[in-house]
């Protein structure tokens, strides 16, 4: 039976936070204190064991999670006021025309592999095609890991831009440190346009856009043909709804064509923490209060609801029933993809990341999977709670760092524009998998190509030009957002192996709940 997630619309307001930056640097060196005396911030701060999951890295977004439940959002926390956008920082976009030598900026950035050599060679461009910029890229390794070393750093050791994925966007924009990205559109008339807006509207809160979006993700179906097709399945056509999606691994194990029809996990960044705010988001149930803390800075979860019950006890029965299977935390960031190709007991779905698609393929290519291609790769839109397809977006976007001086915001909104070029982002989603932000760029090559002859890296954009329909559709803006998403990723373990559903998420929405208010209350 497919959770039943009653759709609910509700009118959207909006306000502005800030922070001020004195708080920042106090709390931070708490964090500092606490890392170099061997306890963990997160410990200290919200009470949640972070021990008890190993947070797994997002294997998609390019970045790796350096401790489960990192203590960004802590360290960051806020109370809000109203504020348009005339009361934060400006962005004087035309202050590069009275530079008299090139303004060099520093980026920090958690890309890896592949996507590090993609990013290379943007900014490289970018550093060719002008004099006015000279951008430095740094990398921090990590999402998680360039988001501490932002917080325990002085202004003046803080880069120029920071690439910060969307479970911060609450933390950074109460951080009274940047520059709100809508400043910089509103200063040059920047036309947003052809951007999805699903996309612009992830990163918009109280009424202000705070960053740019760059390389976005989301979760899509990987499945292998070949199992498909093994067991009268059209590869073709994949599951859309929760109920196709166990119809199809039934037929799968029946067939004996894979051991499991589906392969599960229960990562803070994937199906413990990031895949229930999607099917939440997929259903228009909210996740959290105030329209996912969107509306009105959110006060509690609501991930424990009846719907969330139904839909975990959805996936225990699917284990339970020999249908599918968990293969924990996902710590290396690939164990789901390699159970896939499991020769002792292995699976023929799995949902994950589509910037994963590329190194996927790769992999299959090189010859990690004897017997198999790439084009043995099908690749369908993430199953969930409704017949229609969509998703919220992951990855990451940019942020400019206030206090650096005009010319170099203006150095930093410059590069940033030609990152969100049609043309760079025709390349940039071409080599990656990612999620071109605009939609002109399906019209450039190299995407124009890569869509026409592999469809298979356009189900991700598919997913995300759908309109959004009211602020419940979009993803959760938390303030401790990562440390919840770890006690999500704790209940889900839990649950899958075989714990009371009610019980585990009621635990985990406790926990969620303690973690809001004292970020609400800290300042």
């Amino acid at each position: 039976m497919r959770p039943s997630f009653r759709l609910r619309r509700r009118g959207i307001t909006r306000r502005g936070p800030l922070l001020r930056l004195a708080a920042l640097t106090v709390v931070a060196g708490s964090i500092a204190a606490a890392c170099s005396s061997g306890d963990s911030a997160l410990e200290i701060d919200s009470g949640v064991d972070p021990t008890a999951v190993t947070a797994a890295p997002d294997p998609t977004a390019g970045s790796t999670t350096d401790d489960a439940g990192s203590p960004e959002d802590t360290a960051l926390a806020s109370t809000t006021t109203v504020a348009p956008l005339a009361q934060f920082p400006d962005c004087p976009t035309d202050a590069l025309e009275s530079a008299t030598a090139p303004v060099e900026i520093t980026f920090w950035h958690g890309m890896n592999d592949v996507l590090e050599d993609s990013l290379i060679e943007l900014t490289d461009s970018y550093n060719a095609s002008q004099d006015k910029v000279k951008v430095t890229l740094q990398n921090q390794t990590g999402y998680d890991a360039a988001i501490d070393k932002y917080i325990q750093s002085s202004p003046d050791s803080r880069p120029d831009m920071i690439q910060v994925p969307e479970y911060s966007l609450q933390t950074f924009a109460q951080s009274d440190t940047l520059i709100p990205i809508g400043a910089c559109v509103e200063s040059s008339g920047f036309d947003i346009a052809a951007f999805l807006d699903r996309a612009i509207d992830a990163y918009t809160w109280q009424g202000v856009q705070w960053a740019m979006p760059f390389n976005v993700s989301n979760p899509v179906l990987y499945y292998l043909r070949p199992k498909f097709e093994a067991a009268g399945l059209d590869p073709d056509t994949s599951p859309i709804t929760l109920e196709e999606m166990r119809a199809a691994s039934q037929q799968i194990v029946d067939s004996n064509s894979a051991t499991y029809g589906l392969v599960l996990d229960s990562g803070t960044n994937s199906g413990g923490g990031w895949f229930l705010e999607q099917w939440f988001a997929r259903a228009g149930e909210p996740y959290a209060d105030n329209q996912n803390g969107r509306s009105a800075p959110a006060t509690e979860v609501l991930f424990d609801s009846a719907s969330g019950v139904e839909l975990l006890t959805f996936l225990q029965d699917m284990i339970n029933d020999g249908l599918a299977v968990s293969i924990g935390d996902n710590a290396s960031g690939q164990d789901a993809f390699l159970k896939l190709i499991d020769p002792a007991a292995d699976g023929a779905m799995t949902i994950g990341s589509s910037a994963a698609l590329g190194g996927v393929l790769g992999a299959i290519d090189g010859g990690l999977a004897p017997g198999l291609t790439a084009a043995d790769v099908g690749i369908g839109p993430m199953p969930g709670p409704s017949p229609t397809p969509g998703v919220n977006l992951g990855g990451a976007s940019l942020w400019i760092v206030d206090g650096k001086g005009d010319e170099k915001a203006a150095a930093s909104w410059d590069y940033i524009t030609y990152l969100v070029t049609a043309e760079a982002q025709s390349q940039w989603a071409s080599q990656t998998g990612y999620v071109p932000v605009r939609r002109d760029a399906l019209d450039l090559e190299p995407l124009l190509s890569t869509y026409a002859e592999d469809p298979r890296f356009k189900v991700a954009f598919d997913q995300m030009v759908g309109e959004v329909g009211s602020e419940v559709s979009l993803a959760p803006v938390l303030g401790p957002q990562r440390e919840v998403r770890v006690a999500t990723a704790n209940a889900t373990a839990a649950i899958f192996d075989g714990a009371d559903v009610a019980t585990s998420l009621a635990d985990a929405a406790a926990q969620a709940n303690s973690l809001i208010a004292s970020y609400n209350q800290r300042n």
